[in-house]
């Protein structure tokens, strides 16, 4: 299925978890009028995702605790006797903040397997060091749609999938 995501103007054609072209949204349209079309309301552009090269740190030794707690969202060092399933859902949380700033890709390894199993179920790309990402025809489909002044991430896609979408 074909998917044209537009913000701004421009916009990327994703064809199931790849790019298929790059232009502007009205040609695009126009060379593919049985394209889904999404636009993105209050978006200024699309970019390739961050790259986020601390995330060993923020998803191994740091602790996101749950809303429900009471204690607030903030990440902070790991509690003593944190079981396994703790740390499954800590780096679940993790993976979601950083899915919030526009991340697609996390650098690695991990050493936990809950993380990695967070961090595999979540799609983000593992890379081996952090570096600038483009959007290239024929690549994986992986961005973020991002706002206006100041900038803010409304939705970020990963292989072709909205994995992220801002509240209102």
């Amino acid at each position: 299925m074909l998917t044209l995501h537009v913000a701004g103007g421009q916009a990327v054609l994703v064809q199931d978890d790849r790019i298929a072209a790059l232009g502007p949204a009205a040609d695009l349209a126009a060379a593919h009028p049985g394209a889904r079309v999404r636009e993105w309301a209050g978006a200024d552009r699309i970019a390739a995702g961050a790259v986020e090269p601390a995330a060993g740190e923020l998803l191994e030794h740091r602790y996101h605790p749950d809303p429900r707690e009471g204690v607030g969202t903030g990440a902070r060092p790991l509690p003593a006797g944190l079981t396994p399933a703790g740390l499954g859902g800590s780096a679940r949380r993790g993976v979601q903040a950083l899915l919030s700033r526009g991340v697609t890709a996390v650098v690695g390894p991990f050493e936990r397997p809950e993380v990695r199993t967070a961090v595999a179920r979540s799609g983000l790309a593992v890379v081996a060091g952090a570096g600038e990402r483009s959007l290239t025809p024929g690549g994986r489909a992986d961005f973020a749609v991002l706002g206006a002044d100041p900038v803010r991430c409304l939705a970020t896609v990963l292989a072709g999938r909205i994995v992220y979408r801002a509240r209102d």
